[in-house]
């Protein structure tokens, strides 16, 4: 694998999760320490606990009058 002129120099990070040091090269699971640390992040993800902030958006909403209703026909 061909090294990147900015990742050549590294040799290990912090876990983003746990923020244990870990090595860079060579880890399947970077930026994290391992695959529990990865699942947890991908799971604070799916819950929603990372969030940009917005205006709220209302789950019900009318289309658009030019729009003919979706579903069935």
């Amino acid at each position: 694998m061909a090294r990147g002129r900015y990742t050549s120099n590294v040799r290990s990070a912090s876990c983003p999760t746990c923020r244990r040091k870990t090595t860079w090269a060579g880890n399947p699971y970077r930026p994290f320490c391992s695959e529990r640390c990865r699942v947890v992040d991908l799971a604070a993800w799916a819950d929603g606990r990372y969030r940009i902030p917005g205006e709220p958006v209302s789950e019900e909403t009318e289309p658009p009058e030019d729009e003919p209703p979706r579903g069935r026909s």
